[in-house]
């Protein structure tokens, strides 16, 4: 059975990125930020569970190798 994670960008600034994410495409419920300098992650509502780790990752592995921060990606495993 495959796990997918879905993010889509909300917000910006200088110092972080917002996400909302889920695994669910059409349902992007959960928020998630990227600290900018430090690459770390927040959940808002503070779950750590697969669903945030995989959009995490994938969110670190595509600014890596892009140079950006994405607008919409997910992660399928």
């Amino acid at each position: 059975m495959a796990a997918m994670a879905y993010f889509r960008k909300i917000s910006e600034t200088a110092e972080a990125v917002e996400y909302a994410f889920g695994d669910d495409p059409d349902r992007l419920e959960r928020r998630l930020t990227m600290d900018k300098a430090s690459g770390t992650s927040t959940a808002q509502d503070a779950r750590i569970d697969h669903t945030f780790l995989k959009a995490s990752r994938k969110l670190n592995a595509l600014h890596t190798e892009r140079g950006v921060w994405p607008e919409r990606g997910m992660s399928v495993s």
